[in-house]
């Protein structure tokens, strides 16, 4: 007996619907119909324009800039699809926003990452997929199955193809940030069969968004350093560690980081950093006063649109986790 697949449908926020369009696109599935608008206080009106009944639907909404506005849109459609009789709703949150607010580090702190789970669950997501969350345990935040993406193989298949003979001699070497993101960078450099060094750094638990590069582990003289994260916020880390690195004999430095929150100063930490091209993916829409020369922006809708594709048909996504 076949079973014919419940129907899909994907509805967007006001947050990236262009990334949404892509996926879309690449699923060959035209974006369902819904209009959001504001009343004359600010609060967030919705209006599904189209019967969700008994269908898969996926809301596609990174909470980014502006995070709580996006948020609430994010829980509001949610909330509207659920009342509407959708047979599952999937969360697809390619940045996850309040994701570094995930442990209390001093005392009364909150910890918003748990918080903003229990809101999402709690207005009625069946699953979520989101990429490269600041911290891996905040899936267990979730009492819903979440799937992991990661930005790392695109990423990496980039730098593959665009220093290729830095890497037939050898001459990479991969950068983690911190000690935290030790993992992630060790990822990247067996894709690239580089060697990893990692930034020794202090942040300032009085100032956010504040670091001071320390001291560097591992040999980068003479060779192409490439600093992997996953978020680049002020970019401040970033741009400390490339000068530390030039300082300890580099050849030249390359950044990547899977979202481009690039808020604060960021634009201007990166005009004027030594850092010779980051690369990040589409998961937090650029705009154009924050394009630059040196930033390139890879888009990571396929990968996004395979997952749904896979999650849609009850076939396995764990390929898609490394």
């Amino acid at each position: 007996m076949v079973t014919q697949l419940r129907q899909m449908k994907i509805f967007t926020g006001s947050a990236h619907p262009d990334f949404t369009q892509k996926v879309a696109d690449t699923l060959g599935v035209p974006m369902a119909s819904s209009k959001l608008f504001r009343f004359s206080d600010g609060e967030i009106g919705l209006s599904i324009e189209e019967s969700v009944r008994g269908a898969d639907v996926y809301v596609i909404q990174p909470t980014s800039e502006p995070v709580n506005e996006n948020l609430m849109e994010l829980l509001i459609m949610i909330d509207a699809l659920r009342r509407a009789s959708a047979y599952r709703i999937n969360v697809v949150t390619p940045y996850f926003g309040y994701a570094r607010q995930d442990r209390k580090t001093k005392a009364r702190e909150p910890i918003t990452s748990k918080l903003v789970a229990n809101l999402i669950e709690k207005a009625g997501a069946d699953r979520l997929v989101v990429a490269d969350l600041h911290a891996g345990q905040i899936q267990g935040f979730f009492d819903r199955p979440v799937d992991h993406l990661t930005g790392i193989p695109l990423l990496a298949s980039y730098f593959k193809e665009n220093l290729k003979e830095a890497i037939d001699q050898q001459k990479i070497v991969v950068i983690s940030p911190d000690i935290g993101g030790v993992v992630r960078a060790r990822r990247f450099a067996v894709k690239l069969n580089a060697d990893l060094a990692i930034v020794d750094k202090r942040r300032s638990h009085e100032v956010a968004n504040f670091c001071e590069v320390m001291e560097i582990i591992g040999d980068v003289r003479g060779k192409v350093a490439i600093l992997v994260d996953d978020i680049v916020d002020t970019a401040g880390t970033m741009v400390n560690a490339a000068r530390a690195l030039l300082e300890r004999g580099a050849e030249r430095v390359y950044a990547c980081a899977t979202h481009g929150v690039l808020s604060g100063k960021a634009i201007e930490n990166l005009r004027n950093s030594p850092i010779h091209q980051l690369v990040l993916t589409d998961t937090i829409p650029l705009p154009e006063q924050k394009k630059l020369d040196n930033i390139t922006v890879l888009s990571i809708a396929p990968l996004f649109a395979e997952a749904i594709n896979r999650i849609h048909s009850d076939h396995s996504v764990s390929i898609l986790f490394y």
